[in-house]
């Protein structure tokens, strides 16, 4: 018997069909901390964040117990079509504009990841993070957005076309965009991550 860990996501979601709540557990376990953070990129508030969060793992549960799940084997870019899908309707209703937050350049999403951290590293984590954040809120949304969804949401460039409505190479063009925009920022502040 595989462990869940060596488990696909699409074995996961048929163990769970056959009764076993401890395969949803894990798939949930497996996506969250993308899934949240890439909220948190969008609606840059924590505690919002988190409702968020909760709706889109409510509406993945549901979708999956009643059986209305296609699995094509792309479990996350569906979690995150949803999670930018609440996103922009909660944007809808307080009727502003998304912003999104993200990182370039070197793997800046290194500091991302939590572990075990001195406080040194916590606080220099903390710092290129404010950093990144500040000169990500200049870049226009539509860059922002394709830098969150490519770098932390690891989606392929197709995926970020579907979830954006848009084409492949729009999406390549914001990316691209977006780098030589932030690559500027970086340069003009003498800012080094």
């Amino acid at each position: 018997m595989l462990s869940y860990a060596n488990r696909s996501d699409s074995q996961l979601i048929h163990a769970y069909h056959n009764g076993d709540g401890f395969a949803l557990e894990e798939l949930v376990s497996r996506h969250k901390d993308r899934v949240y953070t890439s909220i948190l990129f969008l609606v840059k508030d924590k505690y919002l964040a988190e409702d968020l969060f909760q709706d889109v793992f409510i509406k993945i549960i549901d979708t999956i117990r009643q059986h209305r799940y296609n699995d094509e084997g792309k479990f996350i870019s569906w979690a995150m079509r949803i999670a930018h899908n609440l996103c922009v309707d909660h944007f809808r209703r307080v009727k502003r504009s998304p912003s999104m937050i993200n990182s370039e350049g070197k793997d800046v999403f290194d500091w991302l990841h939590f572990s075990d951290e001195t406080a040194e590293s916590n606080m220099m984590r903390r710092q290129s993070h404010d950093r990144v954040q500040r000169m990500l809120e200049q870049l226009p949304e539509e860059q922002k957005e394709v830098i969150v969804l490519r770098h932390y949401g690891n989606l392929s460039f197709k995926e970020i076309a579907e979830i954006t409505n848009c084409s492949i190479n729009t999406a390549l063009g914001r990316m691209r965009y977006g780098l030589i925009n932030l690559r500027k920022l970086m340069t003009e502040k003498q800012i080094s991550l």
